[in-house]
C-alpha cells in the first residue's frame, strides 16, 4: 500500500524540500497516473483551479509539460512571460506575488535568480515551484530519477555519473540521487564544480539516506562501471559571452561512444536538453540504444502533475 503524504499547499524550490520518503511518493504517484494517462488523458482533480506561469527565461519542455499538465488535471497554466509582466517596469517581485496570490493558485517561476524564487515564496501565500533557477531545477531532477526507475528499478547502489558543468541541473541531480540511497559522481574541468553550499547540503543528505556522493576531473575514469551518464549544456542561457572559454574548457567532457564504452554495457544516457549535438553529446550517443533522452522528456509531464496534483488539491 502506497503510503500517503500531506504536501498541500507546500512550496518546492528546492529537491531539498521534499524528505526522502515525501520524493518517493510523488514519484509513486507520478508512475500511477502515467498509467492512468494511457487510459485517458483527462484526471480533473484541479478542476477549475489556475497556475500562474512567470517565465524570465525561454522554454520548451518547461513550459509545455506544465500548460499540458494543468489542462490534464482539469485546470489551467496561464503564461506569464516577464517580458510583459510590470516586472519589466519595475514592479517589485514583493509586490506581483502578492497580486497573483488574489488571482491564482499556485505560481510556477523559471527564473535567472534563485532569490527571486525566495522572494516570491516569501510574500505568496500560496505555493511556488521552480521551474528553473541558477542554483536548482528540482522538477527536472524528479522526472530525472522517475526515469532511472523505470529503467533500473531501483537507485540503491547505482553508479550515477554526471558530466559536464557543475550547474543547478547537477545539484538538483546529486540531491535526487543521494536522497535514493545511490551513488554521485560528478566530473567537472576545473574551475565548473558544483557549488561549496551545494556539496555541504548534498553530503548531509546522502549520510541521512545510505548515498554518496564523489566528484571528478576525469570523465573517463569517473564513467566506470556507471548505470547512468548524464550531461548538460556546456553553456547555458545567459552565459552565451562565454561560449568559446567553455568549448576550450569542456572538450574532454564530451559524452561520445568511445566514453560510454567504458561505462557498463546496460548503462542509460540522459540530457535535460535541449541538446547542443556535437557539442556535450554525439548524434551517435543521443540517438543510440544506451539514450533514454526522450522518456526523461515525457516524464517531465508525470512528474509534474504528480507535484501539482498533490500540492493543489483541495
Amino acid at each position: 500500500m502506497l503510503k500517503k503524504f500531506d504536501l498541500k499547499g507546500r512550496d518546492i524550490l528546492s529537491v531539498n524540500d521534499l524528505s526522502a520518503d515525501e520524493m518517493s511518493y510523488v514519484l509513486q504517484t507520478a508512475v500511477v497516473m502515467k498509467k492512468k494517462s494511457r487510459v485517458t488523458k483527462q484526471t480533473p482533480v484541479l478542476k477549475g483551479q489556475v497556475l500562474g506561469m512567470i517565465f524570465q527565461k525561454h522554454s520548451t519542455r518547461t513550459r509545455i509539460s506544465f500548460e499540458v499538465a494543468m489542462y490534464q488535471l482539469g485546470g489551467m497554466g496561464l503564461y506569464l512571460s516577464s517580458d510583459q509582466l510590470q516586472l519589466k517596469r519595475g514592479e517589485t517581485i514583493a509586490d506581483t506575488a502578492r497580486v497573483l496570490d488574489r488571482y491564482v493558485d499556485g505560481i510556477v517561476a523559471r527564473v535567472y535568480s534563485h532569490n527571486d524564487l525566495i522572494e516570491l515564496a516569501k510574500y505568496a501565500d500560496i505555493p511556488v515551484i521552480n521551474a528553473l533557477s541558477d542554483y536548482e531545477h528540482p522538477c527536472q531532477a524528479l522526472a530525472d530519477v522517475l526515469t532511472i526507475y523505470e529503467h533500473k528499478k531501483t537507485l540503491k547502489n547505482l553508479k550515477v555519473v554526471y558530466v559536464g558543468d557543475g550547474n543547478n541541473v547537477a545539484h538538483s541531480l546529486a540531491l535526487a540521487v543521494v536522497k535514493s540511497g545511490g551513488y554521485m559522481e560528478v566530473a567537472t574541468p576545473r574551475g565548473y564544480e558544483m557549488s561549496t553550499e551545494a556539496i555541504k547540503i548534498i553530503t548531509q543528505e546522502a549520510d541521512k539516506n545510505n548515498g554518496k556522493i564523489g566528484a571528478s576531473y576525469n570523465p573517463a575514469s569517473a564513467v566506470g562501471n556507471a548505470d547512468v551518464i548524464y550531461t548538460d549544456v556546456w553553456t547555458s542561457m545567459g552565459q552565451e559571452e562565454e561560449h568559446k572559454k567553455r568549448l576550450e574548457a569542456f572538450k574532454d567532457y564530451q559524452i561520445n561512444q568511445a566514453l560510454i564504452s567504458k561505462a557498463k554495457k546496460d548503462c542509460i544516457v540522459m540530457h535535460c536538453l535541449p541538446a547542443h549535438r556535437g557539442e556535450e553529446i554525439t548524434n551517435e550517443v543521443i540517438d543510440g540504444p544506451n539514450s533514454v533522452v526522450w522518456d526523461q522528456a515525457e516524464n517531465r509531464l508525470h512528474a509534474q502533475k504528480a507535484l501539482l496534483m498533490l500540492i493543489l488539491k483541495k
